[in-house]
């Protein structure tokens, strides 16, 4: 079984929002810019959790999202937390490291602190068969040992480590330059902890 299977995501979410660790209230400010700066009408999102970001929603501009999970309590919570939502919101339960997962197309792929779970090759390769207009990914990147920060969930989170690839910003960016979406835009925010989390956007054929 997948670790993040077993994960409470009311763990995952009080470590997230700590004053300390300060992830998920920095993550939901940079989706705005995800789920806004383009124009697109569809949005498929991995490793959807929570939902944390969907309150940015365009409904007059989003037709649908596709909320993509492997954790099935995660995607029931989700569509709960956002009943506004419920006609444009569509729960997907899949693994994307089995080969044989489908998923739908989409206008726009937003995965944040995902690829650090699945690795670049599996995610390229998931990129590759969705074939979105637009890729954005948010990473995390340490100043400091470790990928989980000090918190009373510490114990719980950790976890994760055998699933936990070290990923940075080059390695992703050839992996998907390998399929043709180049690197077109890059910011980032410090958090309170000696991390800072890193937005990635890549467009299909963009030419250098």
């Amino acid at each position: 079984m997948n670790p993040w299977e077993e994960i409470n995501l009311s763990d995952y979410e009080n470590h997230m929002k700590l004053e300390s660790v300060y992830q998920l209230q920095t993550l939901n400010k940079m989706m705005w810019g995800q789920l806004n700066d383009y124009d697109v009408s569809s949005v498929l999102i991995l490793g959807v959790a929570g939902g944390n970001g969907l309150n940015h929603v365009d409904r007059d501009r989003i037709n649908v999202i596709y909320g993509v999970d492997i954790n099935e309590d995660y995607l029931k919570i989700c569509k709960e937390r956002y009943p506004v939502l419920e006609d444009l919101f569509v729960p997907i339960r899949a693994d994307i490291t089995n080969e044989f997962c489908e998923l739908p197309k989409a206008d726009i792929v937003i995965a944040d602190l995902f690829v650090e779970y699945v690795g670049c090759e599996i995610f390229a390769s998931t990129i590759r068969k969705i074939k979105p207009k637009y890729v954005s990914v948010i990473i995390q990147v340490n100043e400091d040992d470790g990928f989980v920060s000090d918190s009373p969930y510490m114990t719980e989170l950790k976890k994760l480590e055998k699933v936990h690839f070290c990923i940075d910003e080059k390695e992703i960016s050839l992996s998907m330059k390998k399929i043709d979406y180049n690197l077109s835009y890059r910011t980032e925010e410090n958090l309170p902890n000696g991390k800072k989390l890193i937005r990635l956007d890549y467009c299909f054929n963009l030419k250098d």
